[in-house]
């Protein structure tokens, strides 16, 4: 059962007008690389891949585009339906088209969000679902909705 979450703000990237290039999986696959690119300049280890987090990453993600609302939610609940064993738990999010909805730009956006540079980097997050689903968007075609979810 999940002792503390760490609750953060979600990083709105704005949306670019260019649509979206590259499917979910070869971004999902870029992204824990940049991820763990990162993390690795700072001397921590990789995260891996968890089926659990995946599922509620992707729902999570699925929700937003069906809605169109770009929110957290509950992230506690979420993390008891999906089974996510853990003391802890956090989230980070981003949507964007083009160049902005890249591994790249999503992970330097986060790096430079304080919450989401604490989440990328907290040295006890071992394991990460991701989900990156393209689509329509708050008006933007071609959009990533991306959620991280990070347990430990």
């Amino acid at each position: 059962m999940l002792r503390a979450l760490l609750p953060l703000a979600a990083a709105l990237i704005l949306a670019a007008p260019a649509a979206a290039a590259g499917t979910a999986a070869v971004s999902r696959s870029a992204l824990l690389l940049e991820m763990n690119r990162v993390r690795a300049e700072y001397g921590l280890p990789e995260l891996a891949l968890d089926v659990r987090l995946q599922r509620a990453a992707r729902a999570h993600s699925r929700a937003m585009l069906a809605s169109g609302t770009f929110e957290h939610g509950d992230l506690a609940s979420r993390m008891i339906r999906f089974d996510v064993a853990g003391s802890v738990a956090g989230e980070n999010l981003a949507w964007g088209t083009g160049d902005r909805g890249s591994a790249q730009y999503i992970v330097l956006a986060w790096l430079q969000s304080p919450g989401h540079r604490a989440n990328l980097l907290r040295a006890d997050f071992t394991r990460v679902g991701i989900a990156d689903l393209v689509g329509s968007f708050q008006g933007r075609g071609g959009a990533h909705v991306v959620t991280a979810d990070f347990a430990g």
